[in-house]
């Protein structure tokens, strides 16, 4: 599951997110980040490695567009946890409804038995 392992760098997330809306060159997204042109390079050889991004030249210029198979696949495998979450937070809502009808029908100090 190499694509979780590219995700795990937040200026990956982030090389990702500009990518949702389209092909961009390599110097326009350097351009968006205070790191070096050589490290935002890098990192999108590791998302290139991943399967996360695709890359064609045109011109003088590298173009990279985002490739959804492999975070589909990463959906896919969370699936499962996220079945279980769902289930916890069902069982979570259950019992703060509980809580509140408790207080509702507990009497205070100034209410009648």
């Amino acid at each position: 599951m190499e694509a979780l392992a590219a995700l795990a760098d937040p200026t990956r997330r982030q090389l990702l997110a500009l990518l949702r809306d389209g092909e961009l060159p390599a110097g326009d997204l350097a351009g968006r980040f205070t790191v070096s042109r050589p490290a935002i390079s890098r990192h999108l050889r590791v998302l290139r490695e991943a399967g996360l991004v695709s890359s064609r030249v045109e011109g003088r210029r590298r173009l990279y567009a985002l490739d959804p198979r492999p975070l589909r696949e990463l959906d896919d495998w969370l699936g499962a946890y996220r079945e279980l979450w769902a289930q916890r937070f069902d069982a979570l809502d259950t019992e703060i409804a509980r809580g509140r009808r408790a207080r509702v029908h507990t009497p205070t100090d100034g209410d009648p038995p």
